[in-house]
């Protein structure tokens, strides 16, 4: 899943201060119906505003720290990638895949029975391109890129994901 947008509120100025890392309603109890029922839990997130100097990696882990502990540590592993093209290029940054694919060699993981959820193109692209079923929160996404489906939160996600998950 992605990060800002999807766990937490996205803020176009970034979010990289605890105080300001608001949890998104539903999604500690999303993560925990999600773990329960057998899911790993990987974020893939940019963090561009590392590179532009914004903020530093540590204040993003911090962050990650905090959502963990009021989650009870419900993700399995955070991949970030703090580049920027107006610093430098990195084939790590979404829409490319290599963080979808550090964590498919890293944890074994079945891109047939596993979910993406997004709130960008950015992450409906490459989730798309490795065979993952998608779904988008809100309506930012392009027309060219919407997800396999549509939903308004996290915790909506979670029971569309069960739902599926006994329906096969």
């Amino acid at each position: 899943m992605d990060r800002d947008g999807v766990l937490n509120k996205d803020n176009p100025l970034y979010t990289y201060r605890i105080e300001a890392f608001e949890i998104l309603p539903g999604v500690i109890e999303a993560t925990r119906l999600l773990k329960t029922a057998g899911f790993r839990l990987v974020v893939i997130t940019n963090q561009s505003g590392i590179a532009q100097g914004i903020y530093t990696q540590q204040q993003m882990e911090a962050c990650h720290r905090y959502f963990q502990q009021m989650s009870n540590n419900s993700i399995d592993h955070f991949y970030f990638c703090p580049y920027h093209p107006s610093v430098t290029e990195s084939l790590t940054r979404k829409p490319g895949t290599l963080m979808f694919e550090k964590a498919i060699a890293r944890f074994g993981i079945d891109v047939s029975t596993s979910w993406m959820v997004g709130d960008r193109g950015r992450d409906i692209i490459p989730a798309r391109s490795l065979g993952i079923r998608t779904i988008q929160i809100g309506d930012e996404v392009e027309p060219a890129n919407k997800a396999d489906f549509k939903v308004e939160s996290l915790l909506e996600a979670a029971h569309l994901i069960l739902g599926a998950k006994t329906s096969t």
